[in-house]
């Protein structure tokens, strides 16, 4: 068995193991009910902190831990990741059985002045074919003020089109936002909710194969009735309320799951299991 701790030796000594371990992981059976799926490539653009926990993330062994806790809950069925988080989870056999989608778009640095350029500097549409994973993730953030945003729109319909042509899901993220004091912010209004659902629906030369990571707002329904695509709720930040808001989502027959990162693996209580353990019977009362 693998430990963490055994980590950066494979890494040195032999690293063919890692993509080996990713592509010849156990493929989970078809499931009926709502996904949960662990998220965890915030690092990639430099995010560290998890609410006022400034660095939380930075310790890539604590990270770890949490993960293979969170993963080996019932009721979990996947990860989304970049490469190297996957890589690492494979060979720990954290992944067995589990859905895996790779974080494609993480060229926009949080807080640099090319945010909202955000190319693909993780998993390529050929890379997520060579690992044989279910798909990949876009981040798409539109801000009608910054020429950077076709860019980034135009980078997500070639992914779209790229990994339909394969037969796999590209999960879009999109949001509108604005810089205010030169930090960018996510507008979760309804009304932009389903205008930034409206421009993610149509990206791609085929949408068969698309799916929506969407905040859990207010007025699900408006966002629901914006599209057919299937969607699922993303965490965002810790809050007390979070459980609420996601159940509420899920009530919506077109939200197929949660996408959910720091607020199950550094709760306040710093109990992930116990986390996870509550989502899941959420959704448990979901289940369609």
């Amino acid at each position: 068995m693998t430990e963490i701790e055994d980590l950066n030796e494979l890494r040195w000594t032999a690293p063919e193991r890692f993509l080996d371990a990713v592509r010849g992981r156990h493929r989970p059976d078809p499931v009926a009910g709502p996904l949960l799926i662990i998220a965890a490539d915030h690092t990639a653009r430099g995010v560290l902190a998890v609410g006022r926990r400034a660095g939380a993330m930075a310790d890539r062994g604590e990270l770890l831990r949490r993960l293979v806790v969170a993963l080996g809950q019932p009721g979990v069925h996947g990860f989304l990741g970049t490469a190297d988080v996957v890589e690492d989870l494979a060979v720990l056999g954290a992944l067995e059985s589990r859905h895996v989608f790779g974080s494609m778009n993480r060229g926009g640095i949080a807080r640099s002045s090319f945010e909202l350029d955000d190319r693909v500097t993780g998993y390529t549409a050929e890379g997520i074919a060579a690992a044989d994973l279910d798909g990949g993730k876009l981040l798409l953030r539109i801000d009608p003020d910054d020429p950077a945003s076709v860019r980034t729109l135009e980078t997500c319909g070639g992914v779209v089109t790229a990994l339909a042509a394969q037969q796999r899901i590209t999960m879009v993220e999109p949001f509108l936002s604005r810089r205010v004091d030169g930090v960018l912010h996510n507008d979760l209004s309804t009304e932009a909710v389903v205008r930034s659902v409206q421009i993610a629906s149509g990206l791609g030369s085929t949408s068969a194969y698309t799916w929506l990571k969407i905040p859990a707002i207010d007025d699900m329904t408006a966002v629901a009735a914006a599209t057919t695509l299937p969607l699922l709720i993303l965490g965002g930040e810790v809050d007390a309320g979070n459980e609420k808001r996601w159940a509420d989502a899920l009530a919506e027959p077109s939200v197929r799951g949660l996408v959910i990162g720091r607020s199950l693996l550094y709760p306040d209580d710093d109990d992930v299991a116990g986390a996870v353990g509550r989502v899941v019977s959420l959704m448990q009362g979901a289940d369609r």
